[in-house]
């Protein structure tokens, strides 16, 4: 299983409101942080706000920061936000699916085992967990910006 750029994007920017919390972020500093594109920052904030983990605060001062507890806000649903629905094989999907074996494959039962079983391990991991060696994380972010 690979996951998109997308839900990389919106976990770190997670992480980086985590780490600079309560201060309000910077779409540019996680930008710059991390190298990537200011424009894919920006849709993820606002998603990321849409969906209840940010809050964001416009205007000259605004930026952003985590909109509930880092404690409270789980990897695993952040991936059902970001990735969609998992449908590793077409017939996770009953209104797309096609194949004849849907019932009786044991394939697609093992996939969909093995999804849950994904899916249970980040639902464990939360945002302050990935933000807990903060000191670390800071100084290897200080470093990266310092080199772009």
């Amino acid at each position: 299983m690979k996951l998109t750029h997308y839900s990389n994007y919106a976990l770190r920017s997670l992480q980086f409101a985590a780490l600079r919390s309560p201060a309000l972020c910077r779409v540019d500093e996680v930008a710059a942080a991390h190298g990537i594109s200011r424009a894919h920052i920006v849709k993820v904030v606002y998603e990321m706000g849409q969906a209840g983990f940010l809050e964001t605060v416009r205007g000259r001062g605004g930026g952003f920061r985590l909109a509930r507890r880092p404690e409270e806000i789980t990897v695993g649903e952040v991936l059902r936000v970001t990735e969609g629905p998992f449908e590793l094989v077409e017939c996770f999907n009953p209104e797309t699916n096609s194949c004849p074996l849907i019932g009786v494959c044991r394939l697609s039962r093992a996939i969909g085992e093995a999804m849950a079983a994904f899916i249970a391990v980040l639902d464990g991991v939360t945002i302050a967990d990935i933000a807990a060696n903060k000191r670390s994380l800071l100084t290897r972010l200080e470093a990266a910006t310092a080199d772009a």
